[in-house]
């Protein structure tokens, strides 16, 4: 069941319908922050529904604005051999800023006097469902609440001037989260999440969270060792090969790009 949240409040959607419930929260986070799971949304009454074909009208980012999003970098096998870099002994994490975030058919607003090398990265957001801290592998799977598409922009030249990924990739609302979620019990394989990105309908990525160099659970774990992730939070689980790094053909103004996760609604967003 894939979740979102309207401006009239938590919806599902229910075929060619989203079916807006009767829950007191503002959004996921907030839902998942009280002790609560999706599982709830799925059971809860319906107090209005609307066409499935207005989501990109009605739809707002499912959890909020403020949210903690961690990432990771080169933790995919496929773009590990494609640079020529080692594989990674230890995960490579950092936190993006908050206002960073960006919602579902945003405009990604590229500081053009900063990068001309702005870049997509099509990335499975795993977003926690109860606090995780000094967990070991094997938790990892019962804190998890459900997983989101999310695009890991990066300017590729801030990150070698500075060595800084949040500088890289931190600039105001240009890491879109969303549009919708789906819990982990209704993956087919939370093992093998399919994550594939197009730039104006041409497909760049293709790939599933089976290439991963570390899995969900070992990254998490990891992470939670030296942090307390809490309900709501966002951890990246970073991006296969096909950047316009790897193809050096980097983003422009007028260019669309689309994340899709699994099954969910993707992710589209237009470069400005």
């Amino acid at each position: 069941m894939e979740t979102l949240v309207t401006r009239y409040g938590i919806a599902r959607v229910e075929g060619d319908e989203l079916a807006v419930v009767d829950l007191p929260f503002p959004n996921l986070r907030w839902l998942l922050k009280a002790g609560r799971t999706l599982a709830e949304v799925e059971q809860a009454p319906v107090t209005r529904r609307l066409p499935k074909t207005q989501l990109d009208e009605v739809v707002v980012p499912p959890l909020g604005l403020d949210t903690t999003v961690w990432g990771v970098g080169l933790n995919y096998h496929g773009k590990a051999a494609l640079t020529g870099r080692p594989v990674p002994t230890e995960p490579i994490l950092f936190l993006k800023p908050a206002t960073a975030l960006a919602a579902h058919r945003a405009t990604l607003r590229i500081p053009t006097d900063l990068t001309t090398q702005f870049d997509y990265e099509a990335e499975v957001g795993v977003v926690l469902g109860r606090p995780l801290s000094d967990a070991r592998p094997e938790d990892v799977w019962d804190a998890v609440a459900g997983v989101l598409a999310a695009n890991d922009t990066t300017a590729r030249d801030v990150m070698k001037a500075t060595g800084t990924p949040t500088l890289a990739k931190g600039f105001p609302g240009c890491a879109p989260l969303g549009p919708t979620m789906v819990p982990i019990s209704d993956l087919n394989d939370p093992n093998a999440i399919p994550v594939a990105s197009w730039v104006d309908g041409e497909q760049r990525q293709n790939s599933t969270t089976a290439d991963l160099i570390f899995e969900v659970p070992d990254l998490l774990s990891w992470l939670s060792r030296y942090v307390r992730l809490e309900p709501g939070d966002v951890v990246l689980t970073g991006t296969p090969p096909g950047t316009g790094q790897d193809l050096n053909d980097y983003l422009r103004p007028g260019q669309e790009v689309t994340i899709a996760v699994g099954g969910l609604v993707p992710l589209v967003n237009t470069v400005a």
